[in-house]
This record gives C-alpha cells, structure tokens and sequence, in this order.
C-alpha cells in the first residue's frame, strides 16, 4: 500500500513538472506595447530610438535617416525617406501610416 502512495506521489510530480515546462514553451506576448508600436514618428525631429521602432528600420538604417536629414535638411514629405539608402518601396509601404514629417496632429476630441 504504501509503494502505491509512493508511486502516485512521484506519478503526480512528474505531472506537475511537465505542466509546468509547458507552459514555459508557450510563446510570451512582446514586451513592447500596442502603442509603441503604432505611435507616428516624425522624421524631422525623431531620435534614433524612434526611428528604430519603425518596421523594417534597425539601428543603421535609423542613423542613414539621421545622417540624410543632417546632410539635406528637413524632410519635406513622407516619401522623402525612400532618398535613404536601405529604404525602398517595399519597406517604405510598411511604415508609411506611422511616419509624419510636420506638426502631429493632436489626438484630443476637445476642440
């Protein structure tokens, strides 16, 4: 009898230990919020931590952006950006509805 309680004590650990190693397998969600993601980004004043967030921008593309806005001034419409070498159409059509190169316009319903 107690060889049985025994074997059912290691049987439910075992259990217990695959449950959890499961769950452990299971995707975890992205640490970066849904407005992180989504925010506009102005090309005109963004850093190269924004520029970075960008899909399809990584750190040498965000410092190519940098460097053409140094070099040529303020971007003068969104399209601009594809002047930027690694930055193509393809590319371009990602990010386009999270770029801005004026003002943002502000989200309060207020006035």
């Amino acid at each position: 009898m107690h060889r049985l309680a025994a074997c059912t004590i290691v049987l439910m650990a075992l259990l217990v230990g695959a449950q959890t190693w499961v769950e452990a397998q299971k995707p975890q969600p992205a640490k970066s919020t849904a407005a992180a993601s989504t925010a506009v980004v102005n090309l005109n004043t963004a850093t190269a931590e924004q520029l970075d967030s960008l899909p399809g921008v990584g750190a040498k593309v965000a410092a190519r952006i940098i460097e053409y806005r140094q070099k040529n001034g303020q971007f003068r419409k969104i399209e601009d950006v594809m002047n930027v070498k690694g930055i193509g159409e393809k590319a371009f059509l990602k990010m386009k509805n999270r770029l801005a190169v004026g003002p943002t316009k502000p989200t309060s319903n207020g006035q």
